[in-house]
């Protein structure tokens, strides 16, 4: 016989809007925030997968730019909106650094959001302006020797993937090299390409056009193997540093307490999306992202573990952010 409970009434009683609404979902627009500004590889993403979310879902869909703090101010934004399904985050690497970086962030990542979809990791590249003698990451580790202070790297900021990834190459080379961060990618390009640095890191995604261009010279790639776009590429694993992996990433995530009816089928409608055949060449070619669309549970596991990697090198640094 089943007793029901003050309890378990109110409980009941508090689920059955959302039940209701999961049924319905959606029933107005449907906005994806993007946490940083137009023209980068999230925004990117968003854009390609809009027309086919639209149709899928048989609703608008909008894409709202909400850039600043390291895209953690459109993260603030999506972790206090009602979890109704209408509102849904795309972020980047950024997303598992900034609870360690940024003081007094305003939302708990790991509360406050619910996972999604891991949709595909890319990995970081170490170029050079090709009038720079460097040919290899033994090059550069060889002149940083030799000149301690005196090679330079720009990145796309402070406390960035980029910036944390050559702090612990650094520190496992046993070289000092100078950081030079810029406020986003395009402004750390133009001084890469014009040679004002002798060294830029940064994710495939972002660095690709000018390696197939020849206007930046490749030295080495982060990921524990070769993303086929650069398959005569060496990884820093096997350029003498065992092991060393790291990643720029692409996720989706929704307000806590999204039904899970709801997120069940965003995702579902949403990797249907990405695997569009055009959508998916763009995503492999264009942005040189490895798709990997893993479900909540491995975007979970994935950015547990990303927290206390890059967390750790931040702490042990005592990295502080530009933002």
């Amino acid at each position: 016989m089943l007793t029901l409970t003050r309890r378990s009434l109110v409980l009941a009683a508090a689920a059955a809007p959302f039940a209701a609404r999961a049924q319905g979902w959606p029933s107005g627009i449907v906005r994806i925030v993007v946490p940083f500004p137009p023209g980068g590889s999230v925004d990117a993403i968003a854009r390609m997968v809009q027309p086919g979310l639209q149709q899928r879902l048989n609703a608008t869909v909008l894409i709202e730019n909400r850039p600043g703090g390291s895209g953690s101010i459109g993260t603030a934004a999506v972790a206090r909106a009602a979890p109704d399904g209408n509102t849904w985050l795309f972020v980047f690497d950024t997303h598992a650094v900034n609870p360690v970086l940024i003081p007094n962030l305003s939302y708990d990542s790991q509360k406050d959001l619910d996972p999604v979809l891991l949709i595909g990791t890319a990995p970081n590249v170490l170029a050079t302006h090709p009038s720079r003698p460097y040919r290899s990451l033994a090059d550069v580790i060889a002149a940083a020797r030799a000149r301690p202070r005196a090679v330079t790297y720009a990145t796309v900021g402070a406390g960035s993937l980029g910036h944390l990834t050559m702090v612990l190459l650094s520190k496992r080379a046993g070289v000092d090299l100078v950081h030079v961060p810029y406020r986003g990618g395009g402004p750390a390009i133009n001084d890469a390409i014009a040679g004002h640095v002798d060294l830029i890191i940064a994710s495939t995604a972002l660095l690709n056009a000018h390696l197939q261009g020849g206007t930046l010279r490749p030295l080495v790639q982060t990921g524990l193997k070769r993303q086929a776009s650069l398959a005569d590429l060496p990884t820093a694993d096997e350029s003498g540093f065992s092991g060393f992996q790291s990643l720029a990433w692409w996720g989706v995530y929704g307000p806590a307490g999204t039904p899970k009816p709801i997120l069940e089928r965003f995702r579902g409608e949403l990797t249907a999306a990405l695997k569009d055949e055009r959508v998916a060449k763009q995503i492999a070619e264009t942005q040189q992202i490895t798709a990997t669309l893993g479900g909540p549970d491995e975007l979970r596991a994935f950015f547990d573990e990303q927290l206390r990697t890059w967390g750790t090198v931040v702490r042990e640094n005592a990295i502080k952010s530009d933002t």
